[in-house]
């Protein structure tokens, strides 16, 4: 066991129940080409991160290698008390590690109920009350459940996506950028959705390009620099001192 991983499981212990998600001396390549080194934080329930860095910083390299989706070259990650680290995609989300990447990934041709039933593999009895979650939770899904998903608006095809994520019950949904591109008042909507997601007991990673609303809304802070963690704490001890030297001048509000 390496002293990053010592140190989380004294903590652990010392603290009574274990962390949700426990990442330890966590590192990903790309060939010859190193974009994470040894990033090691550990993730309480019912707790949001944001994680926050330039681009190029490793962000969505973190996200993906968490999922499952790129495989890492060094390190231990554990979820809800079991290693996932070279676990497979799907192995992960059944567990309850469900990843949001960047863009909507949802099915235009396919109606908003047709897009919600591809995100399940359950008997008939579970897919109608994984459907009652999601319409529950979003309301304005249920109105439009025979619309088709590609003339939804912008925020509304986030929260398509996010109840997919959603009607199967996980435990921690990581959110890669999911405002980006869009108008403000839509980036309002993608907040309000993972609030309801936060309402509904789930923990949160977040990666944002709106930094100051990413801290406002978060409880802790993880700033990436070039693969490494440069920075992590409470989210309301992140200030403008702190992101703009990590940051840089394009911090966005």
């Amino acid at each position: 066991m390496s002293e990053s991983e010592e140190r989380m499981d004294c903590e652990a212990r010392e603290g009574g129940a274990a962390p949700l998600l426990s990442v330890a001396d966590l590192q990903v390549r790309y060939g010859p080409a190193q974009a994470l080194f040894d990033v090691s934080f550990e993730l309480a329930a019912d707790t949001t991160l944001a994680v926050l860095g330039a681009n190029g910083a490793g962000k969505s390299t973190l996200a993906r290698a968490l999922s499952g989706l790129v495989p890492p070259s060094g390190g231990r990650i554990r979820f809800d008390g079991r290693d996932i680290t070279a676990k497979a995609p799907d192995v992960i989300r059944r567990a309850g590690l469900v990843h949001l990447p960047e863009g909507r990934g949802v099915f235009p041709a396919l109606t908003v109920q047709e897009n919600l039933r591809m995100g399940l593999a359950v008997d008939r009895a579970d897919r109608k009350a994984a459907l009652e979650r999601a319409f529950s939770i979003f309301p304005v899904l249920a109105q439009r459940h025979r619309q088709r998903a590609g003339t939804l608006s912008g925020g509304e095809q986030q929260m398509l996506s996010l109840a997919r994520a959603l009607m199967v019950s996980p435990r921690l949904v990581i959110a890669d950028e999911l405002s980006l591109g869009l108008a403000p008042r839509l980036v309002d909507v993608v907040f309000e959705n993972l609030q309801r997601a936060r309402e509904a007991g789930v923990s949160v990673i977040m990666i944002e390009q709106f930094a100051h609303r990413a801290l406002g809304f978060a409880d802790r802070c993880l700033i990436l620099q070039r693969g490494v963690v440069a920075w992590s704490g409470p989210a309301e001890a992140a200030g403008d001192e702190l992101l703009h030297r990590y940051l840089g001048e394009g911090t966005a509000a």
